[in-house]
Parts: C-alpha cells; structure tokens; sequence
C-alpha cells in the first residue's frame, strides 16, 4: 500500500469480487464511482443499492487526518477503549504553522507554540498505531497523493479537502473526526449511496488555460450546492490533456460545489506520477485491473455536463463565494461595476489545492518573463509548498528561487493563509482590499479575518501574472506590460514540466511510524488550555423536546467558518469548552443584520452567541437554530457540531444541509432537520419556543411536527423532514455516535 506500511497490501482482488456480485445483482453497466464505492461494501451480496435513497455499510482502505482535526479526533478514539486502529491510518501537520516571517523562521515558532498539541499526536499516534507527519511535511493532501492514494482506493480523510486523491482515481472522501473513529475502530462505514454527476470533458488543454479553470468553470456552473449528494466523475477524451497533479486540483476544489468526492479513471498520467514517486509496482498492477479503474462503456450518470476544454478559458471566481465565476478577460470590467477595488494588494500560490512541481513551473516560467523585461510583482506574492519533496525539487531545480527574484517570500510546507493562519500586516482590519490566490475557498474573512477583503480564486500562474500586474484589469491572454527600459511586451503563455525530469528531492525527513509501543503514555493535563479529554454526552431522555428556545435565527449563507472560525481558534481545536467561545460568531442573525449579537430571552439583553448559549445551558434552557440553504458548507470541521452540543443545543433546522455537516451533527446526537416546506423559515421568529414532537416514534422517512409558540400565545404547526436512518436515530438516543460505539462494546 505503501513504503511507509510493508506489511498492508492493495487488494484489487476483493475489489474485483465485489464488483462482479454487484454487477449480477444490477444487471447494468457501472460507472468508475460505483465500482470503488460497492467494491468496498461490507455485505455486498445483501447491500440494499439506490442512489440518493440507501445507506451503504463500506469498509475504507485507510484514513487520514490533519492537526487541527485529528485532536479531537484521537481524543474521542481514547475514548472508546481500544488499544490500536484497525485500518492503516496516518496524523499530518499542516494546519497550525502560521504564515508570519517565512518558511524557517514560521515553522520554528509553531513548533514551539504547539509543542503540547504536537506531543500529544505524537505520542498518540505512537500508543495506537498511527503514522505521524512532522510539522514542515507538508500539507495533508499532497503527502497523500505522493505516499498513499491510489487508483481504486477508499480513503476517508478529516478534512473536506480529502478528494484530492480522485486525481490518482481513488474515491477520497472528507468526513468529520467521528467518522473516523468508526473506521479506525474497523466498524464499517455509512455513506448515503451517492448519485453520480458525468462531466464529460473534450479537447484539450493550452495557452493559458489550466486545470484550475476546469473545476472554476464547474464551479460556476453546479453552484456551492450543485453536488450535494454526489460524486463527480470526470471522463471522456479531454482527460488525457491532463496532468496526474492537474487532476488532483480539479477534485480537490470539488469540495466547493457540494459533492461527496470526485474521482478521474486510471490512465497514463496517472501511470507516470506513481512511477516517478516511487510506486511503478502499484502503476503495474494497476495496469493488471484497468477494466475496474475505469468506468463501462454506457454507464448512466444522473446528470451530465459537457466542457470543450479547446474552448474553456482562463477563469478567475470570486469574491466572498467560490462559485461565483468569472472569464480573467472579463473580471476587471464586473470589479468596477460592482465597486470592487482593483488594486490587487497581495497574490498568494500554493496551498493543496495548486502547489504541485507543475504549479511552480508554470508560476516560475511567468515571473522568467517578468525578470528579463526588468519587473517584480507590483504586489506583495507569496508562495507555499505542497510538501518538503516539492519545496526540496523546486528549490534544487530554480523554480524558488526565481519567485522570490520576482518579489515572493516563500512561506512552510503547510496550509497557511488558505485557512487563515496569516498574520498580516499591511491592511487595518476593516480596510477594503483585494487578494488573488491559487486556493479552493474564499468565503469572508477566511484568509485574514477581515470581512472587506475581497478574495478571487484563480490558478498559480494567472495569480503570479496578475500579481506583476497588480490590478485585476489585466488579462495576460492579450494585454501589454511595460518594462523597466520603456518597451511594451506581453506575457506569453506558460510551459512547464509536469514532473521533474530527474528524481523528486525528498528533502528531509519528516515521518515518525507508527511503533509498538503500548506501554506508550499520552498525556493531557487537566489544567491545559489547548487539550481536554471528552466527556460522554447525556442521553435522549425518551421525551419530545419542548420549550426550545431559539439562540440564533441565521440570515443567508453560514458556512462552518461562520459557525467556528478557523485562524486563531485552531489553537483550541483540541479543547472543547475552550473553542465553544467560537459558537456562530460569524453568522448573521435576521433579528439585528448584525454577526455575534443575540438577545437573551430571559434578560431580554443583546449579547455573543457564545455567552448566551452558555447562558442557557447554566440555566438548563435547550435551545435550537434556526438556518438557510446548504447550512455548513465548507470545511469537514466536526467543532461546528461539537460546540452546540456541548452548549447544550438539541435541533438546528434549516432549508437544507451540506452532507459533512449534516453527518457531524448526526454523530454527536443533535437533530439536523429541514423544513418540510422551506417557506416555513419565514414563519419562525426569533422570539418564538418550539416543540419538536414525534420522537419517541422517530424513524426512517416520517416527518417530525413542530409547534411554533409565538409570544402574543397563538401556535403554528409545521413539518420537519430529516434524514436519519436506523443506526443514526440509535446515535440519537444514546446521545452520540461514540456512547452508542460503547454501548455496543458493552454488550
């Protein structure tokens, strides 16, 4: 599996015997989703399949967790007892180094900042059998790409970035910490059966355009819901004018529009890449079980989308949401319509969803350009390196060195300003700017906690283009620079190597394996600030939820950075009081149009969400909330569903939910449900209770009643709609997926 794991092997044989007894049962051609997905089943003679309707019991391959999740993560596998994980499975530090200095100097002082948090993962991983990645290895997804994905793997990642490795045609799926419990404690799986969306891709690839514009353009068009539900399956001719890493952006960035993953077929970029990081024996058997890495002639999507990627041009998506789509030749005009600054204060490469060799070159070949007519950036440029093997190859090979001639500072192998870890320094917190970066997400204020930062997304090299520029006015495809002796040129269209022609660099070495080690200590000290071991979340107490008071009626769109920030509070990301002083500090509430300002129903005083739900909980006050459409979207961070828990929430009710989001509330024994007529948002009040009626006859498909009580003494009943199938609705009434994992264990 891989070089790291000796003795844990692929088994394209179970693969392909599953896949053969599902075929006979279905009868039909498969798509390459459904081939890895059922050929991971648990059962899979007797497995009822439907997509969109059934609950799949899957095993994983293995999983994968990074810093800020894998706390509490591993905090609540100490918690069920067990001495040693069941599945291969590995901890990556990438989340809390924060861009400040640069690279060194950065990653000195998070060392020694989180050296407790460290330690514990550290040791953690040691004691149960985890793989540990050293801060400065790089970021999560791009050390999986190069030490663990392969075509045909299930792997579940803590991160909702986890897609990624569909560029190395796995199914790789982002899921909370509860999740991977359950993986790890080697209890299958469940996943809601995913419906498939075709994107069809003809063509080919050039000039300016690159496989960022591809998931940009899609972006665009499924919108951040648009994949809700299901796996995106690329395919078609166009495929093969893609690079392996190209591949990988295009997933990684699938997170944006909703889908449960996406994956690419076997092919030989895909052969290339893992022969040149060290894997030609997985390429090889690969090549023996093509027929199960690609899907049938006539498979049946539930929807498709065609793109000519001849015709496909650069894009650029912003701001405050990544869908909202742009051509790079028309964004400049739209920003002076809409009243967008068009300075372009700062340009930032890399992160995991752009930082592979092939970014860098092609982000070096612009700056070449810019170097030889006598240019640096006009704006502040910084770049991050996917891993310490590709900060190692681009600085062996000139590519570093050549963006820092052109102004860049080079930041850690690690996430950096991509999920806020940015100490910036050249703006005033509520100054209006804008910044262009390589990243997949740029809701308000998540790179630097400041909400007038306007942020696009784009590719490294469009970034690098514009950032020499400095103004989004400048379309690379047909305007003019002028050089330091006056003369007018334009930059021409970058190439680069997708691979280096000599081996990878591997730089220094970052993994501890895993040992046996069970006499190993991990310890928590009960008076620290950034770790505290959980306890168990009390039971349903078999009674219908009355008199719940509303804690916040959420305006438009709340993402779980709206619900707990990322930046600073991913200090406390391994202690669970202390991160719930984040509770849904970024949402608007409809009562006020203002963020982290409630009113208390009991004193009748505006106050932080935060104090109020604390205020409550003291009181032995349950409360709910109230939300819009595709409540949670963004990251797989199960704080979102953590913190209301323990803040003594019981419902949060919506139009509709992101899947991760959905299922982490699930997990830790809340009621996410969905009006069963979305108007009925509009008829609850901030000021009103709510009972939550039917539970103790809550199952599969039956819609619960809500009485809304308002306070002139008049009441309203509607319908709630939810989710939750048999093994979910016992989560519930145990009071969260791991008392129910214990129940079971005690049994």
């Amino acid at each position: 599996m891989s070089h790291f794991e000796p003795h844990e092997y692929i088994r394209y044989d179970l693969l392909e015997k599953n896949i053969d007894i599902v075929r006979k049962r279905l009868n039909r051609p498969l798509t390459l989703s459904e081939k890895i997905v059922y050929g991971h089943l648990d059962d899979p003679a007797n497995q009822e399949i439907e997509r969109g309707k059934t609950y799949l019991r899957l095993r994983p391959d293995r999983v994968a967790m990074q810093d800020a999740t894998a706390q509490m993560a591993m905090l609540q596998f100490i918690s069920s007892g067990l001495p040693k994980v069941a599945v291969p499975s590995t901890i990556h530090c990438d989340h809390l180094i924060e861009a400040q200095l640069g690279g060194e100097k950065d990653l000195r002082r998070a060392k020694d900042i989180n050296q407790e948090v460290y330690n514990f993962l550290a040791t953690a991983g040691a004691k149960y059998g985890v793989g540990f990645w050293r801060p400065g290895s790089g970021i999560i997804h791009q050390i999986i790409l190069e030490n663990y994905a392969y075509p045909g793997v299930l792997l579940i990642g803590t991160d909702s970035h986890t897609p990624n490795g569909g560029g190395l045609g796995g199914i790789c799926i982002g899921v909370g910490g509860a999740d991977a419990v359950d993986v790890m404690a080697g209890i299958p799986w469940e996943l809601k059966c995913p419906k498939v969306i075709g994107v069809k891709l003809t063509g080919s690839l050039s000039g300016w355009t690159s496989p960022k514009d591809v998931i940009l353009k899609v972006a665009g068009i499924l919108t951040v819901k648009g994949g809700t539900g299901a796996i995106v399956e690329y395919h078609g001719p166009g495929v093969d004018s893609i690079s392996c890493t190209g591949m990988a952006t295009i997933c990684n960035m699938g997170a944006e529009i909703g889908a449960t993953t996406s994956v690419f077929p076997y092919n030989h970029r895909m052969k290339k890449y893992l022969s040149k990081t060290g894997r030609a024996d997985i390429a090889n058997l690969a090549d023996e079980f093509k027929d199960h890495l690609v899907p049938d002639p006539g498979c049946h999507y539930d929807q498709v989308i065609e793109i000519n990627l001849s015709e496909l041009k650069p894009h650029i998506n912003g701001p405050f949401t990544p869908d909202l789509a742009h051509p790079v030749a028309e964004v400049g005009s739209v920003a002076e319509k809409e009243g967008w600054p068009l300075d372009i204060r700062v340009g930032l490469i890399g992160s995991c969803t752009n930082s592979s060799y092939e970014d860098m070159g092609r982000s070096a070949a612009v700056a070449k350009q810019a170097l030889a007519h006598g240019l640096k950036c006009k704006s502040q440029f910084t770049i991050t390196p996917g891993s310490e093997q590709i900060r190692a190859t681009i600085e062996r090979d000139g590519y570093a060195q050549v963006l820092r001639d052109v102004g860049g500072i080079v930041l850690a192998n690690a996430c950096g300003p991509c999920i806020g870890q940015w100490d910036r320094k050249d703006i005033k917190k509520g100054e209006k700017n804008t910044i262009v970066t390589s990243y997949n997400r740029n809701f308000t204020g998540r790179n630097d906690a400041n909400p007038e930062t306007h942020a696009f997304v784009t590719s490294p090299e469009i970034v690098t283009a514009l950032a020499i520029a400095g103004t989004l006015k400048f379309n690379p495809e047909t305007d003019f620079l002028t050089g330091k002796d006056g003369k007018k040129f334009k930059l021409e269209a970058p190439d680069a190597d997708e691979l280096p022609r000599a081996e990878f660099d591997p730089g220094q070495d970052t993994y501890q394996h895993p040992k046996d080690s069970s006499g190993q200590r991990v310890d928590v000290s009960p008076t620290s600030q950034r770790l505290q071991l959980l306890e168990p979340f009390d039971k349903w107490d078999g009674k219908d939820l009355e008199d719940l008071q509303i804690l916040i009626k959420v305006k438009g769109k709340c993402t779980t950075d709206h619900i707990s920030a990322a930046g600073p509070w991913l200090k406390f990301r391994g202690h669970l009081d202390n991160i719930s002083n984040n509770l849904l500090i970024g949402a608007i509430n409809i009562e006020n149009g203002k963020a982290n300002s409630v009113r208390n129903a009991v004193t009748q005083e505006f106050g932080p969400v935060p104090d109020t739900a604390r205020y409550y909980k003291q009181h032995g006050i349950r409360w709910v909330v109230i939300g819009d459409e595709n409540y949670g979207e963004g990251s797989s961070r199960e704080h979102a569903a953590l913190e209301p828990r323990h803040l003594g929430g019981r419902a949060i009710i919506t139009k509709s939910f992101a899947r991760i989001h959905e299922t982490n509330l699930k997990k830790q024994g809340l009621l996410p449900l969905t009006f069963a007529d979305p108007a009925d948002y509009n008829k609850i009040h901030p000021v009103d209770k709510l009972t939550i009626q039917g539970l103790k006859d809550f199952a599969p498909g039956k819609p619960l009643k809500c009485i809304i009580k308002h306070p002139n003494g008049t009441q309203e009943t509607i319908l709630l709609n939810h989710t939750f199938n048999e093994t979910q609705i016992e989560w519930f009434r145990a009071g969260s997926a791991l008392n129910r994992m214990k129940e079971l264990q005690q049994k």
